[in-house]
Order: structure tokens, then C-alpha cells, then sequence
């Protein structure tokens, strides 16, 4: 599919986007998306292990992982996040799936307001399975307020500093259409969502039906994360999931 890669050893395509995360993924036929969730999150090192074992358990390759849920401690500044993500990457480097600054992975890391982990931690992970649903899935990377481009985040981030209704309106509208992108880009819409997750701090109340619910990006419910974007600035993010299944660990 035009705008999409495939990472055939893990049976999955993505839409390429930086080198610390790509920004979505959708099974490939024959295989399906299953989510697992931590029930609490799990320090990243530890998270890793666990991610290895259970993918042992039901009989698949570490290049089955497709996407991660992290939650840090805090915001990072720029620098910091490359230097977080430069570290994040060479699990991936092993397990034969980030190579040469190329990463199919998806992800997601918010900051939550309270409480949050001592260190980067993960939420949640998701793999290629051998489908059995019949159904088409695929996981969104979490997508903030900010263009695209090799400038610092303050430069471009929409409406930087403005939390007014109106600055928030413009934001929101902003990752909307970036989520549409992405899901036209895989070759999905609204209807295929299982679950739509925002993350913010500040108050998005008065946009979740004219901006949300009016064009069908929430029929399944809005699940309102109290957690920050991982970047100093960024106030609002989204990710959208389309599973098969979804488990506890």
C-alpha cells in the first residue's frame, strides 16, 4: 500500500516516520494484532524481559513486537529525548527489528500527571499473532500537537503556549487530522476503531463532541488519559487502536 512499508519477519506494515518509532502499524493477512496490558507499569529493562518471555510462551519471534504504551516520569527536553530514545532503540537493534535508523515499531509515551513511574516504564506491548478473528487490525503511535520537521519541538508545536479554548481547538484539530492520515494510510477510518485514547492535562471538554463525536472518532467511548505528551510544550496527544484481542499480564 502506497505511504506503507512492510517488516515482513514481523508480519506487519507500517508507515515510516523517525528513527525511534514508526507511525502506525496494521497486520498483515493471515496474522492479527493482540495487545497486552501490564497491570501496572513495568520499569523498561523488566518490561523487555517479560515482552521476551511471553512472546516465547505463545510461540512467537521478538520481531512479532509491533508497538509499545510507555509512561515516563516527567517531560523531556528535546536533547533528552533523543537521548532517550537512542537508548530505547537497541533492544529493538537486537531483536532484528530496528536497523540502519529504520524502526517499524509503533509507540505511544505519555508523562502521567500522578502516579507517574520512578522511570521509564511500560504500559502495554502488542505483537502479531496468526489470526482468527477474520477481522483487519492495527495500533497508531501516539501523535501531539506538533508539525512535522527537523526544528526544535517550540518551533513546532501549533499554537505553542496557548491552552485558551481556542488555542486547544486548533490543537486538537491539528492530531485529529493526523490520526485520520494515519489510519487512511493503512487502509482504515473511524469505524474500524476499537478504542481512541487522548492525553492531556488541560481541559478538553467542550471539543469531544464538535471535534470528536461529531465525526465518529469516539463510537466506542473517549478514554481520556490524565498524562502529558512526553516533550516540553506539547499539550495534546492521541493514538488509535483497532485490536483483536486484549489481555492483562
Amino acid at each position: 500500500m502506497s505511504g506503507t512499508a512492510m517488516f515482513a519477519a514481523g508480519d506487519y506494515r507500517y508507515i515510516p516516520a523517525v528513527f525511534q518509532y514508526s507511525a502506525g502499524i496494521a497486520a498483515e493477512d493471515g496474522y492479527e494484532l493482540e495487545r497486552v496490558r501490564f497491570l501496572s507499569p513495568v520499569p523498561l529493562a523488566e518490561a523487555f524481559a517479560k515482552v521476551e518471555s511471553h512472546l516465547r510462551a505463545v510461540g512467537r519471534p521478538t520481531t512479532a513486537f509491533a508497538h509499545c504504551e510507555l509512561r515516563s516520569p516527567g517531560q523531556f527536553t528535546d536533547q533528552g529525548f533523543i537521548d532517550f530514545n537512542k537508548h530505547y532503540v537497541q533492544t529493538l537493534e537486537r531483536w532484528g527489528i530496528y536497523k540502519d535508523g529504520v524502526n517499524p515499531v509503533a509507540r505511544t509515551n505519555v508523562c502521567p500527571m500522578y502516579g507517574e513511574p520512578a522511570t521509564p516504564s511500560m504500559h502495554a506491548f502488542t505483537y502479531t499473532m496468526p489470526a482468527k478473528s477474520g477481522r483487519r487490525t492495527f495500533m497508531l503511535s501516539g501523535g501531539g500537537d506538533a508539525r512535522a520537521g527537523s526544528e526544535s519541538y517550540s518551533d513546532r508545536i501549533v499554537r505553542f503556549g496557548d491552552t485558551s479554548p481556542e488555542g486547544l481547538r486548533e490543537k486538537v484539530r491539528f492530531v485529529i487530522a493526523e490520526m485520520e492520515r494515519r489510519l487512511k494510510l493503512l487502509g482504515f477510518g473511524w469505524a474500524d476503531a476499537v478504542s481512541t485514547q487522548a492525553y492531556t492535562v488541560q481541559n478538553i471538554g467542550h471539543l469531544v463532541g464538535e471535534e470528536l463525536a461529531r465525526r465518529g472518532a469516539i463510537a466506542g467511548g473517549l478514554v481520556w488519559n490524565y498524562a502529558r505528551p512526553p516533550v516540553i510544550g506539547l499539550e495534546y496527544e492521541m493514538d488509535v487502536r483497532g485490536t483483536a484481542r486484549e489481555l492483562i499480564l
